[in-house]
């Protein structure tokens, strides 16, 4: 078994050292190795999106460490045409979108009026989140790639080989209409629409295409074509490449190594090697597939179907750190993920900076890793000095506690009175930010995020009996009691079973008196919080 440890122990430094030694065997020039991520134009980005970025980021940043030159293209597909309305908009700016349908959302006015179109606006959304994270990438706009020319000579070879285009997609999906239409979409010059165009000839010596605005069914909805015939020239950037020849002359025009992608695309991937490698004669970068966020009720987290995560929500309520932990602790396997697993992963993080900073210790190649992991969240710029960790549902108690007009002497008060300040520390920086999570959490969530424990036979039973005990109508001191009643009744040590209480209730062995804090939390809250730690066989991953 080989057991070294390459650069910061993580699966992005064993991928980067697979991109350098392939690289290496392809006898490529090694001065620039590029990684590549797309970036979505056509509805609100979800945190999925982000995690295209931040992955193919934390490769860029291996390779660094490996003593690469390596940098991020973020390439926003505004080129692409709306095929359609995405849900969760307001009826009247919906309304507004639908007659846009098969046009290029670079072309559509912004509904919201701040930018100068649709993509431009949905796309903003997104980069501001990578400036957040401070994830640092180069911008490719495709619609300013287009009109430069940057990918001439690629969209000259493919439209020559058209016929070779359209035979690859058939083997590889069985898809035979582009033996009789070319893998290009002209901008109609009458109509403007872009999807609804037929390209079905392209002459070498002009560079113009030829095509017929024809219409065509998206998501069974026809858009009509106007019938018009025209030509457009290919220098001009009114047209673009379709997805299933695009993802390789960007490949190859601008030099991308690596590209990580979503099992949902894996067939154009798939098929863009293929024309990347005969074709264009350029070896296709290596490839990393990762699968979906999906929501709590399993559908997949997309900006098209109304379930949209975005990564200004998880903003609201903890840090561009603890996304990326989401992002990155795991890169394989599908995750169920809505909201209320953020306070679980601002804790996590926490856990990750004490192995930092070696206040806890698992084992030597693992706290490799979870030191590795940790640098990567904070994309190799950590802190150098350990910040106050409180648990997230403990400030959220104390947050929803205190008076307004006193809220930060009152939580100074309660975090020294609980050991988590020194008797004359005060709130720092980090910990105001941290305030204002939970501040925003308390105005917009009453229920609790409880903690994963692994629990005894006897404990079980002991919580079980209390979830039962709490539906009657108590008040706080009665709660305090009935908690030390079960504990008795159960054979456990009071203050061990508070433990166990404070760590699924607020991932802390201590905290405020548990009676009113579970009428401050809701009592149903709670209970249903205890419901879910039983009905657990065994802690669920995040």
């Amino acid at each position: 078994m080989n057991d070294e440890i390459v650069g910061m122990g993580t699966w992005y430094d064993m991928m980067a050292k697979k991109v350098i030694e392939r690289e290496q065997t392809l006898n490529r020039d090694m001065s620039r190795i590029r990684t590549e991520m797309g970036l979505g134009a056509s509805g609100f980005p979800h945190i999925g999106s982000l995690g295209d970025a931040s992955r193919s980021y934390a490769v860029t940043l291996a390779l660094k460490n490996l003593n690469c030159n390596s940098e991020l293209i973020a390439f926003c597909d505004d080129k692409d045409g709306l095929r359609k309305v995405p849900a969760g908009l307001p009826a009247d700016t919906a309304k507004s979108l639908e007659k846009y349908l098969g046009y290029s959302v670079s072309t559509i006015p912004d509904p919201f009026g701040c930018h100068e179109s649709y993509g431009k606006h949905m796309s903003s959304l997104l980069l501001e989140a990578l400036d957040k994270c401070n994830i640092q990438y180069k911008y490719y706009s495709a619609k300013e790639v287009y009109q430069k020319g940057l990918l001439l000579n690629e969209i000259r070879t493919l439209l020559t080989n058209a016929k070779q285009v359209g035979e690859i997609i058939k083997q590889e999906v069985g898809q035979e209409t582009y033996n009789d239409v070319l893998p290009f979409f002209a901008v109609c010059e009458k109509c403007g629409h872009l999807y609804t165009t037929r390209a079905y000839k392209f002459d070498p010596k002009t560079d113009k295409v030829t095509y017929k605005c024809e219409g065509l069914e998206i998501r069974g909805k026809l858009i009509s074509g106007c019938g018009h015939e025209g030509e457009v020239d290919i220098k001009s950037g009114e047209g673009k490449l379709t997805w299933k020849s695009e993802f390789a002359a960007r490949w190859r025009a601008l030099d991308i190594r690596f590209e990580a992608y979503g099992k949902d695309i894996a067939d154009s991937v798939r098929i863009n090697d293929r024309i990347c490698r005969e074709i264009l004669h350029y070896e296709p970068p290596s490839h990393a597939k990762y699968e979906m966020f999906l929501d709590k009720g399993g559908k997949k987290i997309s900006k098209s179907a109304g379930n949209v995560f975005t990564p200004q929500v998880w903003f609201n309520y903890g840090s561009p750190q603890s996304l990326l932990l989401l992002m990155l602790k795991r890169f394989v396997g599908t995750r169920a993920i809505d909201v209320s697993d953020i306070p679980s992963y601002m804790n996590e993080l926490d856990d990750l900076e004490d192995i930092y900073f070696d206040k806890k210790q698992t084992n030597p190649k693992e706290d490799t890793r979870l030191k590795g992991l940790f640098q990567y969240c904070y994309v190799m710029n950590p802190p150098t000095t350990p910040s106050i960790h409180v648990p997230y549902n403990l400030l959220a108690f104390l947050v929803k506690m205190a008076p307004k007009e006193c809220l930060n002497d009152y939580i100074t008060e309660k975090l020294q009175s609980y050991s988590y300040l020194k008797k004359d520390q005060n709130i720092t920086p980090d910990l105001q930010k941290r305030i204002a999570y939970a501040q925003n959490w308390t105005r917009d969530f009453d229920e609790i995020k409880e903690s994963s424990v692994e629990l005894s036979v006897i404990e079980r039973k002991a919580l079980s009996e209390l979830s039962i005990r709490l539906q009657d109508n108590l008040d706080a001191d009665a709660i305090q009691n009935v908690i030390f009643n079960v504990a008795k009744d159960n054979g456990l040590k009071v203050g061990a079973f508070f433990k166990v209480l404070y760590s699924v209730l607020m991932g802390a062995p201590q905290g405020p008196r548990l009676g009113p804090y579970v009428l401050a939390m809701g009592k149903q809250n709670v209970i249903n919080a205890l419901e879910r730690v039983l009905n657990k066989t065994s802690p669920e991953p995040q």
